[in-house]
């Protein structure tokens, strides 16, 4: 594959970090993607996959390796087998929010309140990215991947995906290495034809959100226009006009823990169940039934806890930077981290680990990053 001359990474990413690669290759065909995959790994050399670099953090030096930018589009309507539904399978470098928005447009349901999510498509599943209730694996279908190992195209089904909060098994998690070292070619949902018209909203955190109702009627359009208005207000849509912008979204993930420890934490703390406590059922053969019913015993399930209240009630405010420093937290919002001004990678790094050190010795927790960390630790 032909290479281009490199840009510095710290162009193509969003928190504007990150040195230049000793190669670059673009791929606006699924063809080309997959010839120059295959030649990289052929090659030994170390490689980078980026999409919209919008989760990503890259440190300072010169990456000594191969980046390739996924620059496929377009998006197919396919049948579904279901009756109410329709499939879209979407090129991996797509933009996100613009397929949220042929989404709206074409009354399909399922992702509205993932507008403003800035990066690709491919990117997605990933991390199975989420607001407000919604996550990509509700309703992911398949990819297409190809494998590092084998060099092979092979189309998956979600659920071998390992998707969790922000998990799967091809994400590389800090400190690990992916389950599963493969690039996403192809991704295909599976939506609800909702239509132009209103509706009741699922879901207690997207109406809370939204400020509805259990019986307000609104449009996906209205939903999708809310959500924008509400991620412009924190900062998480994309302005070059805007400093609060210059970040990874949420630096830190909203941690997942046991409902003892969330315990420990202030009642004020903003928290929700990962999974539903449902009423267990108990079924007793009527031939062995005795008159006695033996105690159901229910397993409790993790709770997720708010990072950002977590972040604040530490004592690091929205606005905070440390001295001399050019990064500091959004504003608006204070999981953001955000490049102020020609900040370095070690410059963000650093307010990271102070804000992570905050956290535990305040609660006992240590917050995870969430972008994929490259050249640069924390």
């Amino acid at each position: 594959m032909p290479e281009v001359t490199p840009i510095p990474l710290s162009r193509l990413t969003t928190l504007r970090t990150g040195g230049e690669p000793a190669r670059m290759i673009d791929a606006p065909t699924t063809d080309e993607l997959v010839a120059a995959l295959r030649d990289v790994w052929a090659s030994g050399d170390d490689w980078l996959v980026l999409g919209g670099g919008s989760n990503l953090f890259v440190g300072d030096e010169p990456f000594d390796g191969t980046v390739v930018r996924v620059l496929t589009q377009g998006i197919e309507r396919l049948p579904s087998p279901l009756p109410g539904r329709a499939r879209l399978r979407v090129q991996a470098g797509h933009d996100w929010d613009a397929l949220v928005a042929y989404a709206v447009e074409a009354g399909l349901g399922g992702v509205e309140a993932m507008s403003g999510i800035p990066g690709t498509v491919g990117a997605a599943p990933v991390q199975n990215i989420g607001a407000y209730g919604q996550e990509i694996v509700q309703t992911l279908t398949e990819v297409e991947l190809l494998d590092e190992s084998t060099g092979e195209v092979s189309t998956v089904p979600a659920a071998e995906l390992g998707l969790g909060f922000r998990t799967s098994v091809l994400k590389h998690h800090y400190g690990s290495a992916p389950a599963r070292r493969a690039v996403i070619l192809t991704v295909t949902l599976d939506l609800p034809e909702v239509g132009p018209g209103a509706r009741r909203i699922a879901g207690d955190q997207l109406r809370t959100a939204l400020r509805l109702g259990p019986d307000d009627e609104v449009t996906l359009a209205w939903v999708r226009e809310r959500i924008l208005e509400t991620r412009r207000s924190k900062g998480m849509v994309l302005d070059a006009d805007d400093p609060d912008t210059y970040s990874a979204g949420s630096f830190f993930q909203n941690a997942v823990v046991s409902a003892s420890f969330a315990r420990t934490l202030p009642d004020a703390c903003p928290r929700w169940p990962v999974h539903p406590d449902l009423d267990p059922v108990l079924v007793i053969p009527l031939a062995n039934f005795d008159g006695y019913v033996p105690p159901t015993s229910t397993v409790q399930s993790d709770v997720k806890v708010s990072a950002g209240w977590l972040i604040e009630h530490a004592g690091v405010r929205k606005g905070f930077k440390l001295p001399r420093s050019r990064a500091g937290l959004s504003t608006k919002h204070a999981l953001a981290l955000t490049n102020r001004g020609s900040a370095t990678a070690a410059e963000l790094a650093e307010l990271a680990r102070f804000i992570q050190g905050r956290v535990q010795s305040e609660f006992g927790l240590v917050l995870q990053p969430e972008p994929v960390l490259l050249n640069v630790e924390l």
